[in-house]
């Protein structure tokens, strides 16, 4: 049965996670509200903090007041890994940027650290192996248009926890930052990458 809508409206599905954007407000609210009853006919439940209305539209002159004080700012929302939020185009338009989501983040370096701490025994060039190897995945995954800042963020991170377990094996007890630059220059990391381009996907669906 099709839901009787004012204006449009799109679904994307992945998995059991999906969003549905909506043109007109009241629209978002009544599919809100008849949502969890439609769940419950199936036995079924809709997450209790991760379903939510965001308001989620581009900036406008209404968003800052005349005094510099901010109004109403778009919303944001985490989908998929990735957080999806309005920034600047480099030409100036308002555009729907992607940056990798703080849980997932926070998740991916306990994940390294736990590898380093407990792979600290391996020899140089067998971890430099196995990190390139998850950065390899990391970039395959998160790495999108704009969300540079986060790759380089994450790999920074992966040094430090590198060098923090190799100083705490015996005979490497004065990894310093000057010697882990040192050992990179031998065994570098993999640099940042961006494997996908979301505009080049959206001008090619």
């Amino acid at each position: 049965m099709q839901p009787r809508l004012r204006q449009r409206a799109f679904f994307i599905r992945f998995a059991d996670d999906f969003v549905i954007g909506f043109r007109d407000q009241s629209d978002a609210r009544r599919v809100m509200e008849v949502l969890p009853k439609r769940f419950g006919k199936y036995g079924l439940s809709l997450h209790p903090t991760k379903t939510k209305l965001v308001p989620f539209r581009p900036p406008s002159s209404a968003t800052t007041g005349p005094d510099g004080s901010k109004g109403d700012r778009p919303g944001t929302f985490s989908f998929l890994g990735f957080t999806h939020y309005w920034g600047r185009s480099l030409r100036g338009y308002w555009v729907i940027k992607h940056k990798t989501a703080a849980d997932r983040f926070s998740r991916a370096m306990r994940s390294i650290d736990s590898w380093c701490r407990d792979n600290r025994h391996l020899s140089i060039g067998e971890q430099q192996q196995k990190l390139n190897e998850k950065l390899r995945g990391h970039y395959a995954y998160y790495g999108v248009t704009g969300n540079s800042g986060a790759l380089t963020r994450f790999l920074w991170e992966v040094q430090r926890r590198w060098r923090k377990w190799l100083y705490r094996r015996h005979r490497e007890r004065s990894m310093n930052w000057a010697r882990l630059r040192r050992l990179i220059q031998r065994y570098p990391l993999v640099g940042v990458r961006t494997v996908r381009s979301v505009y080049r996907c959206a001008a090619n669906p």
